[in-house]
């Protein structure tokens, strides 16, 4: 036998005799001996997930130093400490090890997401080893191994059931069902969803209610939860947009300006007149001054910077963003794939109809609090409430969990809010809260006032829940009823309709049925109660309640009660809001597809009528599924790799995938996607450490916010782009065309360097702190593809080099005429540079905003920070004698100051009415 053939799926095994499948492993109901196991473990195997080998951390170090922006910065770093500034090459320095540092910090997520997997993993097992029961490391569990499992404990291994009393199992991190789900041993068909094999337990997964006896059929990694794992692992980290994006943008600029640095030196030699005669050491000099003018040192600063800020603000909105670059893919996000419970709805069951004496009411409410309205819905009559009244009694007693509050962490301290939970199955905990809401509808009634309708009654006996009978039954005294009925016994029973339509022939059946298909297509979880009784003799209730035959005589129909994990308040608000901002939102869930139309209809998703199940989706070439993926908004009854290949045919389009989730079965999913956000209060750790982005309050509107805040972002990053590049082209060419045209430079190298470092640090920096513009969320997203640097931008820097190269010549030149003091004339060249970078930043704050206006220059807090401190150090290298001496300056007079101020007013005003001109042939 190989042990691949025996464990491949569950789908196989839980349709075989279970005979047939302890001789297929090997196996025997007296479990294997201690010398079997032993031999299983060195053939298969510890019983843990696989461990991907880390790198070296010094490797990962050194990688981060492996981009081409980071190469010409540490050129630009040799080139300036080869001159002798060595300040500016210490600020360069300093910048290319800040970035790496936050590189590696930042790094490595998919071994955490790993890690937590593995914390899933149940600590021991109680296995029959030589015919006797004892308790093992889980990771010593074995294929054939015959284990036990009971309430509380996680399942060690996938094994096929061979006894069951009561089963229950809490499935939800591998299939996002929120419902736990009911076991039993019988021979199953065949199916291929993990819903659906009720004859199987795996790894991972917690038993809520009953005890088991299982046959271990597969461990380690051939394991569901062992599939995930390798999923995760094998998912390769998306690169960002904007990463990709500094690294075409990083190509081209360092191409251009060797290319110029190259053509220059090679002209100087070949037609010396063209550098006014310069020697070879002069040239190489103003190279060096044009390199370091063209390369905009600060900009990966600034870029870390405003991401940083960014950060900042999602954290105040109850998002935590775990990488720099994801908060700005967020801004470029089209689609959003969400799954559905715990994500759109609360994970948790309430219910919202009842039908009792054939009256229908519609319950409303929040969550398991126990308030809210209880509405009849059909004619009113005198006989409506206490058959309502004896429906949520019956719910209430035959019912096992229980509803608790405790005050509610998140409000103030003088609110008298309370969260309510409940302790057990969350159906039973539903059935709790619709007795408190009908209790409170009942108190302005004489009757029961204040009083729950199953306080005076006492439990004799119970029939749990059996997978096989498919009800719950209990037997209840009464304490408080009339004097006829005092101290009389009732059978009280809950199960799926139509195992109790099998126990009452005389029930009308296809009413009922009726009203179990509206339900169920809107979603509904359908439960029917039942009663028989009053017994007066306690053996003869006991012998009902034993026999199928003697049930069929008593029972009665109390009526049915319709259930759902209801949408998170703020979800359809959320998703209206991502709809108008451009962002298709498609629900991917492993639930059933009725239910989830339902859910998709009430939260506003669009074309809910076409689903798509994921077993559809296996029947599909890989080559159909992105057309098919880009029509559908909902998708039930998937499993993780449904999700995964979701995700991928849509990035597949070009489209930038955001994916949410909270469950062990999202984790690939939200690696693979552009932005991973997981649930940071219900979501597991898994999901979390998969995650680019945790919501700390769990709340589907903080997606918006964050779609928000990233394309703030994004449009902060592109102003800083478009200030840095003009004003870095504008500096180079000045310098460019000086050596060409054969004139002496206008600008000193050394005072090419004092501009930089003074603007870049302060004009460059406030930029990240501007505020999310008018409109954001209404514009479309922006294409994957859209280069940062376009032809908008490209002629804004020739307009911007040229009106530099002519206002700085003319400046230096006229001085010079005037004066014949290269130092006047430099020192005029220098603070005319200087304000008009300050301008400019004036310019592009208005970059979306439409037409320079009052905009430009109100709600600019920092920005008019950063010119004070700008113009106050200019004003120091200027007249201060020593920085005078380190900066080759000499003082103004008053009027020279007024003149470089109307320049630089000159300046901004024909930038505008180029913008205005341009943008009416463009867009008339």
């Amino acid at each position: 036998m190989k042990y691949e053939e025996a464990t491949s799926s569950g789908k196989h095994l839980q349709s075989m005799e279970l005979d047939a499948l302890l001789k297929k492993m090997a196996s025997s109901r007296r479990g294997l001996t201690q010398a079997q196991a032993s031999e299983r473990l060195q053939e298969y195997g510890l019983n843990t997930l696989d461990e991907e080998r880390r790198p070296n951390q010094l490797f990962r170090f050194l990688k981060q130093f492996h981009h081409l922006l980071i190469y010409v910065l540490l050129c630009a770093c040799v080139t300036t400490a080869f001159i002798g500034q060595w300040a500016d090459a210490i600020v360069i320095f300093a910048v290319v090890l800040l970035n790496a540092l936050i590189g590696f910090i930042q790094e490595g997520r998919a071994d955490a997401a790993l890690a937590s997997i593995r914390s899933l993993l149940a600590p021991q097992a109680k296995v029959l080893r030589d015919n006797s029961w004892v308790l093992v490391d889980a990771s010593s569990v074995v294929p054939g191994d015959i284990v036990q499992v009971v309430a509380g404990d996680r399942v060690p291994a996938d094994g096929r059931l061979l006894e069951v009393n009561g089963l229950v199992v809490n499935e939800a991190i591998l299939t996002g069902e929120s419902i736990p789900v009911q076991k039993e041993a019988q021979p199953k068909v065949e199916s291929a969803s993990l819903l659906e094999q009720s004859g199987m337990v795996f790894m991972g997964t917690s038993v809520t209610q009953g005890i088991a006896k299982m046959v271990v059929v597969a461990t380690g990694s051939v394991t569901e939860m062992g599939h995930i794992s390798k999923m995760v692992s094998g998912v390769q980290e998306v690169t960002t947009p904007l990463v990709h994006q500094m690294s075409v943008f990083s190509r081209y600029l360092t191409i251009i300006i060797l290319s110029i640095a190259a053509l220059i030196l090679l002209a100087g030699e070949l037609m010396p007149h063209l550098g006014g005669f310069m020697s070879f050491g002069s040239r190489l000099m103003a190279v060096v001054g044009l390199s370091v003018a063209a390369i905009p040192e600060g900009l990966p600063a600034i870029l870390t910077i405003t991401l940083a800020v960014g950060v900042k603000v999602m954290a105040r909105n109850k998002a935590i963003v775990k990488t720099l670059p994801s908060i700005e893919t967020l801004g470029a996000v089209s689609v959003i794939c969400t799954d559905k419970t715990g994500t759109l709805t609360c994970n948790e069951m309430m219910v919202v109809e009842c039908w009792a004496s054939h009256q229908h009411w519609k319950v409303s409410g929040e969550g398991y609090e126990p308030f809210g309205a209880v509405e009849l819905q059909t004619d009113e009559d005198e006989d409506t409430w206490p058959a309502l009244r004896e429906l949520a009694r019956i719910g209430a007693l035959c019912n096992d969990a229980q509803l608790v509050s405790k005050p509610d962490t998140r409000v103030t301290e003088n609110s008298l809010a309370s969260q309510w939970n409940i302790e057990g199955d969350p159906m039973e905990g539903a059935l709790l809260v619709l007795e408190k809401k009908v209790q409170a509808a009942l108190s302005n009634t004489p009757e029961d006032r204040g009083s729950l309708f199953s306080e005076h009654w006492k439990r004799v006996t119970v029939v749990p829940f059996d997978a096989k009978h498919r009800y719950m039954l209990t037997v209840d005294q009464s304490n408080s009823m009339t004097d006829s009925e005092e101290g009389a016994y009732w059978i009280h029973m809950k199960g799926a309709p139509e195992t109790l339509f099998g126990l009452m022939p005389h029930a009308d059946s296809e009413l009922w049925q009726s009203r179990i298909d509206d339900m169920a297509n809107q979603g509904r979880r359908v439960l029917a109660l039942a009663k028989a009784g009053p017994f007066f003799d306690k053996a003869d209730v006991l012998q009902c309640a034993r026999s199928h035959s003697l049930l069929a005589q008593h029972l009665e129909m109390a009526g049915l009660i319709g259930l759902i994990d209801p949408p998170r308040p703020e979800v359809k608000e959320a998703i209206a809001a991502c709809q108008a901002a451009g962002i298709s939102v498609k629900m991917i869930t492993g639930d059933h597809i009725k239910t989830a139309q339902a859910i998709a209809r009430q939260i506003g998703l669009v074309n809910t009528q076409q689903a798509v199940l994921g077993a559809e989706l296996e029947t599909l070439p890989s080559s159909k599924w992105p057309q098919l993926v880009k029509e559908t908004n909902v998708f039930a009854r998937t499993n993780p790799a449904h999700k995964l290949g979701i995700v991928q045919a849509l990035q597949s389009e070009g489209l930038t995938v955001a994916m949410t989730g909270d469950g062990v079965n999202d984790a690939p999913a939200l690696k693979q996607a552009d932005a991973g956000v997981a649930m940071g209060q219900t979501g597991s750790d898994v999901a979390r450490e998969a995650a680019d982005l945790i919501l700390t309050d769990d709340h589907f509107a903080s997606i918006v916010a964050a779609v928000a805040q990233g394309r703030t972002v994004y449009e902060n990053v592109k102003k800083v782009i478009a200030w840095t590049l003009p004003t870095s082209a504008g500096e180079a060419m000045v310098i460019v065309f000086a050596l060409l045209a054969g004139w002496s430079l206008p600008i000193a190298p050394i005072q090419i360097l004092w501009v930089n470092l003074i603007t870049v640090t302060t004009l460059g920096v406030v930029l990240a702190f501007e505020p999310t513009e008018p409109g954001t969320m209404q514009r479309p997203p922006r294409p994957r593809s859209e280069p940062l640097v376009d032809g908008g931008l490209l002629w804004h820097m020739v307009v911007v080099s040229a009106l530099f190269i002519v206002l700085v010549f003319a400046f230096y030149g006229q001085t010079m005429a005037m004066t014949e003091n290269e130092a006047q004339a430099r020192t005029m060249a220098v603070n005319l540079l200087v304000v008009l970078e300050i301008f400019h930043l004036l310019f592009i704050r208005t970059l979306y905003q439409g037409y320079l206006g009052w905009n430009a220059f109100v709600g600019a807090r920092w920005v008019w920070l950063a010119v004070v401190i700008v113009l106050a150090a200019q004003t120091l290298v200027t007249y201060w004698p020593k920085a005078q001496v380190l900066f080759q300056t000499t003082s103004l007079t008053l009027g020279n100051v007024v003149s470089i101020m109307l320049a630089g007013a000159g300046f901004l005003i024909f930038l505008e009415l180029e913008r205005r001109i341009r943008t009416k042939i463009v867009e008339p």
